[in-house]
């Protein structure tokens, strides 16, 4: 019986599934071609429904490529293999924006039964009852490391009266930072704000100052998203989901301005940050 059709129909959705397990397209490719090899060598003379077989093996293949790279730490694994490794950076960054570079960068703070478990539940509508073996665990602990995910994802749910305030400071600041535009980022910081972190040999005081340097790298900030950093409106840089750097912010008394921003770029300090979507 010929399955190259039927596995065609599938590709796209397999990909998608795959996509948003891994977060990069060369590997979901790769997860993808092992599941066709693994059709054109498995007898599915009894399988009633192959979408869902393919699923499952999709699946079984992205779980296992996520352990695999745990195991071997990720975090430090150099920016610049995943952007090598990627077909179609151009598709890639299209198919990131998609998805959400922030959804994708806490994705990956997720351990892999919790990731698995709430892309195939929550983003395409597996029942726990067919997401159990693959995880090896029952029905009600899949469902329980899905909720797990969920809460960390979204991060704690009690709402201080400013954050929404400080989103929009942020958002603003980014704005201007993505356009270049030296006035928009002396207007959305404080005067005396103060820098730390990141390239920066020392601390650069002063908001003229600062935004005269940021300006010039303002291209960069396309990959860099709002978050939750800890519980307090922060921002990642992470090209194709990838988390290179984390900003944390201190605002000043109206939350209007920021005051302060510090630059997390050491690969243990990134992997400690409690991460969520806002």
């Amino acid at each position: 019986m010929d399955l190259s059709k039927p596995f065609e129909a599938q590709r796209s959705h397999l990909r998608n599934v795959a996509y948003r397990m891994l977060g990069s397209l060369a590997e979901a490719d790769d997860a993808v071609q092992e599941a066709w090899l693994r059709l054109s060598r498995a007898d599915t003379s009894e399988v009633s429904n192959l979408a869902g077989w393919l699923t499952t093996v999709v699946a079984r293949v992205c779980l296992d490529m996520l352990r695999s790279r745990k195991s071997r730490r990720e975090d430090e694994l150099e920016p610049a293999q995943h952007e090598g490794g990627a077909r179609n950076p151009a598709e890639e960054a299209a198919l990131a924006d998609s998805v959400g570079l922030a959804l994708l960068v806490v994705l990956d703070t997720l351990d892999p039964p919790e990731r698995l478990a709430f892309v195939l539940h929550d983003m395409f509508a597996l029942p726990f009852e067919e997401i159990a073996p693959i995880v090896g665990r029952t029905p009600t602990a899949a469902r329980q490391l899905a909720s797990r995910a969920r809460r960390r994802l979204q991060g704690d749910p009690s709402q201080p009266a400013d954050r929404e305030r400080h989103r929009a400071t942020v958002e603003a600041f980014l704005t201007a930072l993505r356009a270049g535009d030296f006035d928009g980022l002396v207007a959305v910081l404080d005067p005396a704000m103060v820098a730390r972190g990141g390239d920066a040999p020392a601390e650069v005081r002063g908001a003229e100052t600062w935004a005269r340097g940021a300006v010039k790298y303002g291209a960069g900030a396309r990959f860099v998203r709002t978050v939750l950093i800890d519980g307090a409106v922060g921002a990642v840089l992470a090209p194709k989901g990838k988390l290179t750097r984390a900003l944390r912010f201190t605002f000043s008394a109206d939350g209007d301005r920021i005051a302060g921003i510090e630059v997390v770029t050491d690969a243990a300090e990134l992997a400690k940050l409690e991460l969520a979507v806002l």
